[in-house]
């Protein structure tokens, strides 16, 4: 929401400042601190309330993440708006959502609550995992299905084939999730289990206290030690000396004693940026998957899948709709469920395609106004670096044709646009043109990591 306009606290403020913090703050974090918090308007309606499990998350959350909220609601209401952490009564921090019969309760209607992560075992080891993401609640389709195999095969066989797996994909994709999935698989099968979750961040965090504190010996106790080491975003590595040294010794010595190792980025191995080459070798030598957008019958899935978790019942049509204008991953799916169900119970109606319609006006409006055919041709020529007259004219040099059948390819995926009408805006082009280049793409990007690189790089260009 622009800040140009001084908005009340309500429920559609909070919902903005929640999607605002699902983009900013990792994953993993998200759902551990943000979403199980509940939460009310004050009294005087000027502040928002949130109530914290215990007194160690409310302090862990007032450190890290108050900042970020206070920001995040000031930005969507344009104006301060104050935030005040209480422990929440002992009865109520576990319990589903009841149904909202004010403004006040409809608030936090949209964060959908889920389980708490476990607290560390009393072996003094902490795993970090977030007990709710298994492979149980990972919806499987087309876009994830190998790195889903993958997974359940090293959460089988700890120490023995693709090691490392290296996860790659886009932003919200659920790679997260099934690094997750297989910590809790394996500590289901094995408690005793020496695992660990961290993001790269963190490892860098501990990289760096052990160089300030000297105490590099605590910090290979602790990371030598794994039976399972789970790492998200690898990317981070980037251009830190230290930290590529160390993590270098630890994948080594994990290697050594058939431990097991599970990476994920953002990039294939061989596309890292300013990480040393024979860290990007280890990386690259076991199994290397990607995770891509989900398809429309994926997305439809993980729609009523979610939905039948929360405790709502979300129509096929409805699921259809939402899927067809929400394309990019399943974050933003989330996040367009999250509004269509705060939007249903706060005006205490079905859900329906009018209803999701209106909860969703504003990302639609976004996406109509920002990707069209026009700008797909203009970004992807100037990608490829070849003139935007190219994209209508009749040469077909392989320097034009292919990022010309790129282009078809993204105008089908972003667009509602049909084949014969993108074939008529490619220089009036036949629409089985336009299908042999969708075709053509699409099968090629399963085969061609490069490819597949460049697409996730214009999708993620064209979205904004």
């Amino acid at each position: 929401m622009p800040p140009s306009s001084s908005l009340p606290v309500t429920a559609d403020l909070w919902l903005a400042c929640v999607e605002h913090l699902a983009q900013d703050i990792p994953e993993q974090q998200f759902n551990t601190w943000i979403r199980p918090l509940s939460a009310r308007v004050s009294e005087a309606g000027d502040k928002v309330v949130l109530a914290v499990a215990n007194r160690f998350k409310m302090d862990w959350i007032r450190a890290q993440y108050a900042g970020r909220i206070s920001a995040a609601l000031e930005k969507a209401a344009g104006k301060p708006v104050g935030v005040e952490l209480v422990l929440a009564p002992r009865e109520n921090v576990v319990k589903s959502t009841p149904q909202p019969a004010t403004l006040q309760d409809a608030v936090f209607a949209e964060l959908p609550e889920v389980p708490v992560p476990a607290e560390p075992r009393t072996d003094g080891h902490k795993h970090r995992l977030n007990t709710a993401l298994t492979f149980n609640t990972l919806v499987e389709g087309t876009a994830n299905r190998m790195a889903r195999a993958a997974a359940m095969h090293v959460a089988g066989s700890l120490g023995q084939l693709y090691n490392p797996l290296f996860i790659y994909g886009g932003v919200g994709l659920g790679k997260t999730h099934l690094v997750h999935a297989i910590g809790n698989s394996l500590l289901a099968d094995r408690p005793q289990a020496k695992v660990l979750y961290i993001h790269a961040e963190q490892f860098v965090s501990d990289v760096v206290k052990a160089y300030q504190r000297k105490t590099f010996d605590e910090f290979k106790d602790k990371y030598h030690s794994l039976d399972l080491l789970l790492i998200d975003d690898v990317q981070f590595f980037a251009n830190k000396e230290r930290t590529q040294e160390e993590f270098f010794n630890a994948f080594e010595a994990l290697l050594a004693k058939k431990s097991h190792i599970v990476l994920t980025s953002d990039t294939y191995p061989k596309g890292l940026a300013d990480i040393h080459e024979r860290l990007v070798s280890r990386f690259d030598s076991g199994l290397t998957v990607a995770i891509e957008p989900p398809e429309l019958e994926m997305r439809v899935a993980i729609l009523i899948s979610k939905a039948a978790a929360e405790g709502a019942s979300m129509p096929e049509d409805v699921a259809f709709f939402v899927a067809k204008n929400v394309r990019s991953n399943v974050r933003e799916l989330e996040g367009a469920l999250r509004k269509i169900l705060a939007y249903s119970r706060f005006n205490q109606k079905d859900i329906s395609i009018q209803l999701a319609r209106d909860a969703l006006k504003d990302l639609l409006s976004i996406q109509n106004r920002q990707i069209s055919v026009e700008n797909i041709q203009k970004t992807v020529a100037d990608f490829y670096k070849i003139k935007v007259a190219d994209m209508y004219s009749k040469k077909r040099p392989a320097s034009i044709a292919r990022p010309r059948q790129i282009a078809m390819f993204l105008a089908k995926e972003l667009t509602q646009k049909s084949l014969p009408e993108i074939g008529e805006l490619f220089g009036g082009r036949d629409h089985t043109t336009v299908l042999h280049a969708v075709r053509k793409i699409a099968a090629e990007r399963q085969q061609l990591t490069e490819l597949n690189q460049q697409l996730h790089v214009l999708e993620q260009t064209l979205k904004g």
